[in-house]
């Protein structure tokens, strides 16, 4: 073992500048803030795609089919739901719905050679029955329907030239 040594005597060590605590207060606040955004980040990266749906619930099935049987959605992959109002000519019927019940909606058009209907909207459900307003007359009943953003063009476009009714699921 070698023989110990003493230690030679030295000037202290001084740090210029050192730690003044506003400079470090302020970069405290930086850093949290900085923190605060990346965890932001990650929570939106991180959390529930339209394909997947929210964490924690069952997967929504398809809420509406096109205007005709056998055709493909009438809405491009990916696109939710819109809330479309519409004025059903029958204000006792739309005293029957509530809102979740699932409608078709038909539209009659009335022709020179007689009428015609068709269905416009298919399994839309129902996400509002506004209450009647006073003083509408007789001018039936609106209600928000939740649908894809091409069928509330239809509806739109329907309602134009047609008188609505709707049919209970």
């Amino acid at each position: 073992m070698p023989a110990t040594r003493e230690v030679p005597r030295f000037d202290p060590v001084r740090v210029r500048g050192g730690h003044r605590p506003g400079r470090l207060l302020r970069h405290r606040r930086r850093a949290v803030a900085a923190g605060l955004a990346v965890t932001a980040t990650a929570l939106v990266a991180a959390g529930p795609r339209d394909a997947d749906g929210a964490r924690g619930h069952p997967p929504r099935p398809p809420a509406h089919t096109a205007a005709t049987s056998g055709a493909r959605p009438s809405h491009p992959s990916g696109a939710g739901p819109v809330t479309a109002p519409i004025r059903i000519s029958d204000a006792a019927t739309v005293r029957l719905l509530r809102p979740g019940d699932r409608v078709d909606v038909i539209a009659a058009e009335e022709t020179v050679s007689g009428g015609d209907a068709r269905v416009v909207a298919r399994g839309a459900r129902v996400t509002k029955v506004p209450e009647p307003m006073e003083g509408a007359g007789d001018s039936g009943a609106l209600v928000v329907l939740s649908v894809p953003r091409a069928t509330a063009a239809r509806l739109a476009g329907a309602s134009a030239t047609a008188r609505l009714a709707v049919t209970l699921w």
